[in-house]
Formats: C-alpha cells, sequence, structure tokens
C-alpha cells in the first residue's frame, strides 16, 4: 500500500520527489489523491527501482576520431564489466559535494565540477525515465543530509552546486528538505494517534536525524519538526574499517621502501584512497598510481604494491566494494563470516569476526550517538519522551547501531524498514501540501 498523504490545504498536481543517495537515487511522484510510487527502471530483464549513483565514461571510436560517451546507473556498472576501450567508472561522488579541495577532475581531457558530474548523472537518469521524468515541468522536492559527508563539509558550497545542476535540467525553484524529514513523512502513514517519532535515516555517506510531532487536526496529521542533526558517518566508514583492517595489509599498507641507506614507511594516503572507495577510480589521474609505481622498485614487499597497481589498473574498484559490502551484511545475521575478494591474479581470503567489526567501528558509532544526542538537545526532548523511532537505511540493521537505538529507547519502541524508497516517497508527498515550503531547508532556498 503507498504511503497517504499528509498535504494540508489544496494540493498541489503530481509532485516528484528526488533522494540523490551516496548509493542509489530514487525518484518517487504523489499525487492529488494520495497515492504515491516509485519510478521503476528496466535493466537486463529486471525491474528497479533504485538507480545507482555511478557513472561511466568510455572513449567510443568514429570515423576519424575517439568520441567520448557516458552511462549512469546499471547501466554505468554495465558499461563497466563490459568495457573494452578506456573508461571512468566514478561511483559515490556525492561524497565530494561539501569539499572544498574537489575542483574537479579530469575525464579524457574535459573537466568536469562536482556540478558537471551530477548534471550528466541525472541526465541519463532522465534518459533511462523513457519520457515519465520531465524535471522542467514538475512540482520538484530534493532531498539533502542534515550534514554533508567529509572532512570539515562546507554544506553551503554544497547546496551551491546542487542549485547550478538541478537548474541547468531546468528545475527553476526546487524545494531543498533534510532526507530523514523525508523519512519522517513516509512512516507517518502508520501513524494511528499522536506521537513524537524520532527518524534515523543511515545512508551511505551520511547519518542523519529528525525529531517530529506528528498530531491529528480536523481528521487530517499536521507535522511539525521539533530538531534536527546529522554526522558524515555512515555504511562507507563502516565498510573503511574493514578494507583497512583485511585488505589494506595485503596490498601493502603497513609496508616499508629503501630510500638510500634508509626504510621508509609507505605512505598512508595512498590506502585512505583505497579506503575511501570513491576516489579509488581517480588514483589513475591524481598522480598516485604513477607514485605507486616508483615506489614497487624499492619497496621491501613489491608484490603487495603490484597487487595494489593491479587493482587500479584493471578497475576492480567495484567487485571489491561489492566483497566488502558482503561480508559486512553477512555480519548482521552471523557471529563470523569469510572475507573473500578474488579478480585477476589477486585473492584475498580472511575470516571476519562480528566482535572484531563492532570493535573497529565502535569509536564512530559514539559519534553517531553524540550526533544523536544533539538532535535531542535541539528539538529540546528527552529520550523518554520519544514514542517511536523509525530506522531507515542499510546501516540500520548493523548489530551495534541496532543495539544503541535498543539501549537508548527500547526494542518495543523501534520500527525499521529495508524499503530504499522510504525518503523520495516522503519527499514527493512534501510536494503535495499547499504550504511545502515549511519543510524546506531555509538556508537552501
Amino acid at each position: 500500500m503507498p504511503p497517504q498523504s499528509l498535504a494540508t490545504g489544496q494540493s498541489a498536481p503530481v509532485s516528484i520527489g528526488i533522494d540523490f543517495g551516496t548509493s542509489n537515487t530514487v525518484v518517487a511522484f504523489a499525487h492529488p489523491d494520495g497515492r504515491a510510487e516509485a519510478l521503476t527502471f528496466q535493466h537486463d530483464g529486471r525491474s528497479s527501482n533504485n538507480f545507482v549513483t555511478a557513472l561511466c565514461f568510455w572513449n567510443e571510436l568514429s570515423p576519424g576520431k575517439a568520441v567520448t560517451r557516458v552511462e549512469g546507473g546499471p547501466w554505468a556498472i554495465e558499461q563497466f564489466v563490459e568495457a573494452t576501450t578506456a573508461f571512468r567508472f566514478i561511483q559515490s561522488f556525492k561524497s565530494f559535494a561539501a569539499s572544498a579541495t574537489f575542483q574537479e577532475t579530469t575525464i579524457f581531457r574535459e573537466r568536469y565540477r562536482f556540478e558537471d558530474l551530477l548534471t550528466t548523472f541525472l541526465n541519463t537518469l532522465v534518459k533511462h525515465a523513457d519520457g515519465r521524468l520531465d524535471l522542467s515541468a514538475a512540482n520538484i522536492v530534493i532531498g539533502r543530509p542534515v550534514t554533508f559527508a567529509g572532512r570539515m563539509p562546507d554544506d553551503d558550497l554544497a547546496m551551491q552546486r546542487y542549485r547550478a545542476a538541478f537548474e541547468r535540467l531546468g528545475v527553476a525553484s526546487p524545494t531543498y528538505v533534510y532526507e530523514p524529514v523525508g523519512a519522517a513523512f513516509f512512516y507517518a502513514r502508520h501513524l494511528k494517534r499522536d506521537a513524537t517519532v524520532l527518524v534515523a535515516d543511515f545512508g551511505g555517506g551520511t547519518s542523519d536525524f529528525s525529531v517530529m510531532r506528528f498530531e491529528q487536526v480536523a481528521g487530517q496529521l499536521k507535522a511539525e519538526p521539533l530538531g534536527h542533526s546529522g554526522i558524515g558517518i555512515a555504511g562507507d566508514v563502516f565498510d573503511y574499517s574493514i578494507v583497512d583492517r583485511i585488505v589494506s595489509p595485503r596490498l601493502g599498507k603497513g609496508g616499508h621502501f629503501r630510500s638510500f641507506d634508509k626504510e621508509l614507511s609507505i605512505p598512508n594516503h595512498y590506502y585512505a584512497n583505497l579506503a575511501r572507495w570513491h576516489q579509488l577510480a581517480m588514483m589513475k589521474s591524481n598522480g598516485d598510481l604513477k607514485g605507486l609505481q616508483d615506489l614497487v622498485r624499492s619497496a621491501v614487499e613489491p608484490e603487495k604494491l603490484e597487487k595494489f597497481i593491479e587493482i587500479i589498473e584493471f578497475d576492480m574498484g567495484f567487485a571489491l566494494y561489492s566483497a566488502v559490502s558482503g561480508a559486512k551484511i553477512a555480519l548482521s545475521s552471523e557471529d563470523e563470516t569469510e572475507f573473500r575478494f578474488a579478480g585477476g591474479d589477486i585473492e584475498i581470503k580472511a575470516a571476519l569476526k562480528r566482535r572484531d567489526f563492532e570493535r573497529w567501528i565502535a569509536p564512530d558509532v559514539a559519534r553517531i550517538e553524540a550526533s544523536l544526542d544533539e538532535g535531542l538537545k535541539r528539538a529540546n526532548t528527552r529520550a523518554e519522551e520519544i514514542e517511536r523511532v523509525f530506522l531507515t537505511g542499510g546501516t540500520s540493521f548493523v548489530p551495534a547501531i541496532r543495539k544503541l537505538f535498543a539501549e537508548r529507547f527500547g526494542e518495543e519502541r523501534l520500527v525499521s524498514t529495508d524499503q530504499f524508497e522510504s525518503i523520495a516517497y516522503g519527499l514527493a508527498l512534501i510536494g503535495q501540501d499547499a504550504q511545502k515550503e515549511r519543510w524546506g531547508v531555509r538556508e537552501a532556498a
């Protein structure tokens, strides 16, 4: 059953909610009669509501010259897997949105800023919507994190880049809404009585919290946002802990190279790039790959660096990411699993125990808890006043995260969903509110 409208007053025409995520992007439509539906994509004989947040650029030979082509979503992954010519695969680029240090990247001699990448990605999404998505003639509500990912994120810069990209697509005056507020609207269709609700949205790059008060007024459910908080820690950071402890040491981290009569440590920044998966594809063009190739000649254990270089040169990042994600998911239901990654001449196998994983992520879980406390403080709400806790996003199934909320609020108050469309549904439904601007993020308007 689709979520019900929370509109107040006269409803707008069909509205569109866009949840541009670190890992996946989802688009939903809401109608004046309360119906809501997600935009589906047909690929390789399968239907999906999730459009993978990825781009693949490649050169295609035309008479007399090479032409650069680009695909997004599952078509980008397909091109990546089947590529027979030079290509660049870019994933999770949302993580760059608030980074002042990321100015541009060069792809086949063309310079791309963040807004260029976002515009390109959205154009591929519109193309594969097959005429069902007209961004220039619609009532658009766009989600954004409470706090963007990255070190010292510049939220204002991120929103400038968002607005520039959407304006190029003809989106004249969108409403920007915190992603957990969208999730709250999705969840509220289940409420049978007035309630104060905490929404915890765990994405790939950020963990965001919103405290909302829902009340029945004249037969309609009204919502009041009480407070928000967020932090740039979520699923990708948890995955990093597995990469850092299991993968990176087998690719040379902690090793040494000889310089004249000294042994020096291999610089860790190469492995920071590996751990931050979205940067792996860029190591070909930012000088890191050449740096590793130079180090091989003087490394104490050159075979490990050669494996690292092979992963970069043959773009094995997607397979590596899948192996790490699979191991993390397995630990949600098992006490121990085997991590295994194989590609080319590389094979990495290791036992992975949940207790070790939880020890590795403990500092990040503590930082997430501190952000949660900040959200409750801003909402002027005590934990015991929260009547329902709505957990959404894949990281909410990590046992350490579930335990944190169960201990703070009680297991009986927790509600979870693995429906990744919840934010997009909620954003679209907000678009049906005649006063939707009150849900918008004021500084982004």
